[in-house]
Order: structure tokens, then C-alpha cells, then sequence
């Protein structure tokens, strides 16, 4: 069945221009995907927003580096949605004043943190500041599950630590990017669990699932999912192939490319 619903992607990347070996942890996942250049050369929001055109994505939700994110939505404004990207190692106040700054004046929807860059699990106390005030502001935090492409250690990416913020964190939304893998059965369960924990496909193409999470996708967690890339990781133009060759149900469909999403980070739209 072909693609007729909007597209929203929950989790693209701005990417700086990168010499190579300057980041060879980065450097890493991008190899692994064949997307060397693209890491190099950094995010170009003109392409971008061709290539969202030509596959038919509506809504991109970006982060990177937070001032070049709200210029992004600024220069492309109902098609980039920015998330404010955490640095919670040190002088957390100033980050917590940051997150309200950016999602009061400039519009972001999400609070980002990747919590294998600080090498802290995500019920790390500087966290926790930061999930109290997306609480107050009313936006989502997003994180990443699973194992990861970059070379740092895996295991902040255990689904259960989500387990354990939810439960200090009822109020709060959670978006878990990148499918869970290796732990993906376990992310089910979490996100089952709680009625505000989602999961996207960020970095995932779907021929590459699991089919334990085929199965979710298509029943019972046919509310619980996101379409992600983890743009310019992977183009859209391949993963929407693959998607369409899962032979979704319409109504199925339309919540994992949309709907979902826009509950998930209730999105005005």
C-alpha cells in the first residue's frame, strides 16, 4: 500500500561541518552506514528540506547545537521543529534556565539527552533537573535506548533505567530513539508499561527489526511508535521504501508516520 498519510520524523540531527578525524567516535556510526560525507560536510538545511519534499515528510524534529537550531526553525519555520540538546555535566542550573529559554522564546518541543555522551545512565542525579522542568514546560524528553554506533560504552541505553525514571516521572513524556536493540523486548515491555513512554526507529531501517517489534508496530503497540531516521544517518528515500514493503494497515500507518507523533510531543500542527 503506498504512502499517503504526512510524515513526521521525531529524531533528525544538525550536524556541523566535521573535519575528518576530528570526531572518531562520530565518525564511527556514520562509516558504518556508508555516510561518511555526510558527517563531513554537516547538516545543509536546503537539501534538507528538498529531500523532505521529494519523500513527503511534513515535520522534521531537529537537535544539534541549540543556537543553530532555532535559526533552522527560524529559516524554515512549521517544517523544523527544534529540541533542546542537554549538556548535563556541570553547572545543571544554567541548563535547566537554558531548556526554559529555548522552549519559552524559541519554540522547541523536546528536551534531548543522549545519555552515553556523559557516560552516566539516565537516572543519573544531574538528570533529574532537567526531567522536572520538561515536566513544568510541558515538552517531551527524548533519549536514546539500545547499543551505540558511536564508540562509547552500550550500556546507558537499558531500557529498564527508562523503567525507573517513568516511575519518578509520571507526568513526563518519553520518546526512546533507536529501537532498543539489544534489549528491544525489554523496551516493549517499558513502553507498555507506562502510558507516556513511546519508542521511535531512529537509525533503524525497518528490514532490520526485530520481529518482536514488527509485531508491536502492527497491534499492541500500534499507539506506542514513531517514525525516526535519525536524518542524515539514514535518507528518507530508503526507509520509507521499506516501510511501505511492511504492508502496515492503513489506520496503523497513519499513527506510526503522524499521529503517535504529534501525541507524543503534542504538536501543534
Amino acid at each position: 500500500m503506498a504512502i499517503t498519510t504526512p510524515i513526521i520524523d521525531v529524531w533528525t540531527q544538525f550536524l556541523s561541518p566535521t573535519p575528518p578525524g576530528k570526531s572518531p567516535a562520530g565518525e564511527n556510526v556514520f562509516r558504518n552506514y556508508g555516510m561518511l560525507d555526510e558527517f563531513h560536510n554537516g547538516t545543509n538545511l536546503e537539501r534538507m528540506i528538498e529531500r523532505m519534499d521529494a519523500a513527503g515528510v511534513k515535520i522534521a524534529l531537529m537537535a544539534g547545537e541549540n543556537a543553530a537550531v532555532a535559526k533552522a526553525m527560524e529559516q524554515f519555520p512549521g517544517r523544523i521543529y527544534g529540541q533542546y540538546h542537554a549538556e548535563p555535566t556541570h553547572d545543571i542550573m544554567e541548563r535547566v534556565r537554558e531548556l526554559d529559554h529555548y522552549v519559552r522564546q524559541r519554540g522547541f518541543v523536546c528536551l534531548r539527552i543522549e545519555p552515553f555522551m556523559w557516560r552516566e545512565v539516565p537516572t543519573f542525579r544531574l538528570y533529574y533537573p532537567l526531567y522536572a522542568k520538561a515536566c513544568e514546560l510541558g515538552v517531551t524528553f527524548q533519549t536514546q535506548v539500545g547499543d551505540t554506533g558511536p564508540l562509547y560504552p552500550s550500556r546507558t541505553g537499558q531500557p529498564m533505567y527508562i523503567d525507573e525514571v517513568a516511575l519518578d516521572f509520571p507526568d513526563l513524556r518519553i520518546m526512546c530513539g533507536h529501537v532498543g536493540m539489544p534489549w528491544t523486548e525489554e523496551m516493549l515491555g517499558v513502553a507498555f508499561k507506562h502510558k507516556n513512554v513511546w519508542i521511535d526507529t531512529s537509525a533503524r531501517v525497518p528490514k532490520h527489526w526485530p520481529e518482536a517489534f514488527v509485531k508491536f508496530v502492527k497491534s499492541w503497540g500500534r499507539d506506542k511508535v514513531c517514525f525516526a531516521t535519525d536524518y542524515p544517518l539514514l535518507q528518507w528515500d530508503r526507509v520509507l521504501k521499506e516501510v511501505d514493503g511492511l504492508g502496515l494497515a492503513e489506520e496503523v500507518q497513519r499513527k506510526f508516520l503522524y499521529e503517535n507523533a504529534v501525541k507524543a510531543f503534542q504538536l501543534k500542527v
